[in-house]
């Protein structure tokens, strides 16, 4: 079957949105030639502990807020509808349904490429899309080779020849959560939009 096109998925809790999401999405944009990125926040995130995620519905409008005007961004809902664990197997499944022509590139940083192994049904993942990484404080490019990932040497050379630097944000949602809670500003961390929707519905206080 011929690719008509490359779209890329970025997944998280997005428990806010911040500039390092989409630098990261613009990253791969330009990097893998992608047409489009689909930012898909989780229902129950399978590796985090979700004590402190907000309901869907904030995490979705803080996503559109950020996102406005950007055509090559998009927020797909398919974990949320699903709800219960968001593995990416049965996302990426899901998605291959809606885009039978498309090569899914599955968006992540070199820090999560360590841990693949120990993702759910990794092997039929790996045949079902591709896998693209960006370097993070901690894990550089040359850190990692076949033998770390603990695959075995296809997709592991696979893997690493997916690998590319790009603009390095060291911004986190657990910090922002932090700052807000202990009365500081998140000025420059996230869009001016965000900003403004966290404080109008008092998101993120300390309690």
């Amino acid at each position: 079957m011929e690719i008509l096109t490359r779209i890329g998925i970025l997944g998280g809790t997005f428990n806010p949105v911040h500039y390092g999401h989409l630098i990261l999405a613009q990253n791969a944009i330009e990097s893998f030639d992608l047409a489009k990125v689909l930012m898909i926040p989780c229902s129950t995130p399978p590796h985090k502990n979700n004590q402190n995620m907000l309901p869907a519905r904030h995490r979705i409008a803080m996503l559109e807020l950020a996102i406005e005007g950007d055509f090559r961004l998009e927020i797909s809902n398919v974990e949320i509808k699903r709800g219960g664990i968001s593995y990416a197997i049965d996302t990426i499944r899901e998605l291959h349904q809606i885009y039978r022509r498309a090569e899914l590139c599955f968006i992540i940083g070199t820090d999560t490429l360590m841990e693949l192994h120990l993702w759910k049904d990794i092997g039929e993942l790996l045949k079902l899309c591709r896998f693209i990484s960006f370097d993070r404080p901690g894990f550089e490019i040359g850190d990692v080779n076949p033998t770390s990932l603990k695959l075995d040497a296809s997709n592991a050379e696979q893997l690493i020849g997916d690998m590319a630097k790009g603009c390095r944000v060291e911004i986190s949602s657990s910090d922002i959560r932090h700052r807000i809670a202990e009365g500081m500003s998140i000025r420059y961390l996230v869009p001016r939009t965000v900003e403004m929707y966290i404080a109008e519905h008092s998101l993120y206080q300390a309690s």
